[in-house]
């Protein structure tokens, strides 16, 4: 059977809404109390963060050559930023709780912790603002920089092309070019010939060719092989058994500096790796610590209730 509460609701087995006209609970988050809070948890951070960057800079003294190594200094402004963010968010934090009026523990805890959520997405969408903005800076300015040095080149080029139309004439420029064309020729049509009775450029044409597929293929067959240290005998004026050892030689310092580079290249994403896990890690402490320190001071921030006894007579 249902019943009538005082409050004006239905208690009972089924019995699941309210009547209308029931009492509902006020609002009990202010958020003009969460967006003060997160403008003095901002505004006291950046006023720390410029004392420290004006004590940084008192610290270096190029004159006296006294200024602190570069890990030193970058050391030291990290925990004077973390201090300044904690500080600032502490403020934040006790100011938020005391301007929402709240009595109640948790409703200023939940305050403080609306108020470190508040400033930190918009300390990181100012940040990503002003990370924004110089990027662009910088490329607007180097594309200004490469247009110009375009510019110029072009009109150096156009000059020098002057200049080269002027003192050259056509004969020549057509004797030049026939020239490369026969050389080139040459070069690419003296495959299988004997290797003392080709020109420099052929040997080293068929030698480029062979040592391309051999990075291809992975391996030449024997014919090839013996057919490539013929090259290089005739080309650097050597025995054949001495152009198979320094081609031996050449391959195995190519694949040890392949192997080398492989292994920077590891090693190198693994720092990548390992940077930003630890960056990762302390950005989570970092946020965490803010956390705390927001609870702890709207906490402090908390109207505190006074309880007065009745007396009766």
């Amino acid at each position: 059977m249902n019943t009538r509460t005082a409050a004006g609701a239905y208690a009972g087995p089924d019995a699941t809404a309210a009547v209308q006209g029931s009492p509902r609970l006020p609002t009990r988050i202010s958020w003009g109390a969460v967006l003060a809070g997160a403008v003095i948890a901002l505004a006291v951070g950046a006023m720390l963060n410029i004392l420290g960057a004006a004590i940084g800079a008192n610290l270096v003294d190029a004159a006296e050559r006294a200024t602190p190594d570069a890990s030193t200094l970058g050391i030291g402004g990290g925990i004077w930023l973390l201090v300044s963010h904690l500080i600032g968010l502490g403020l934040g934090a006790y100011a938020a709780a005391r301007l929402s009026g709240t009595a109640d523990g948790t409703d200023g805890s939940l305050h403080g912790l609306a108020m470190w959520a508040t400033s930190t997405l918009v300390s990181a969408f100012l940040l990503g603002s002003v990370v924004s903005g110089a990027v662009s800076t910088a490329t607007t300015g180097l594309s200004s920089m490469l247009g110009g040095l375009a510019q110029g080149a072009g009109n150096v080029t156009a000059m020098v092309g002057n200049e080269a139309a002027d003192r050259t004439d056509t004969g020549t420029i057509q004797s030049v070019t026939q020239s490369a064309i026969e050389r080139a020729q040459n070069a690419l049509t003296a495959s299988n010939a004997d290797p003392a009775a080709m020109n420099s450029d052929q040997r080293k044409a068929e030698i480029g060719r062979l040592v391309g597929r051999r990075v291809t293929d992975g391996q030449l067959a024997q014919p090839e092989q013996d057919r490539l240290a013929a090259l290089v005998a005739a080309e650097a004026g050597i025995s054949q058994d001495e152009a198979r050892t320094r081609i031996q030689q050449t391959e195995q310092e190519a694949q040890q500096a392949l192997q080398r580079t492989e292994e920077q290249a590891r090693q190198a994403a693994d720092t990548a790796a390992t940077a930003a896990a630890t960056a990762a890690y302390w950005a989570f402490a970092a946020l965490l610590l803010g956390a705390i320190v927001s609870l702890l001071g709207a906490r402090a921030g908390t109207r505190a209730v006074v309880a007065r006894a009745a007396s009766f007579r």
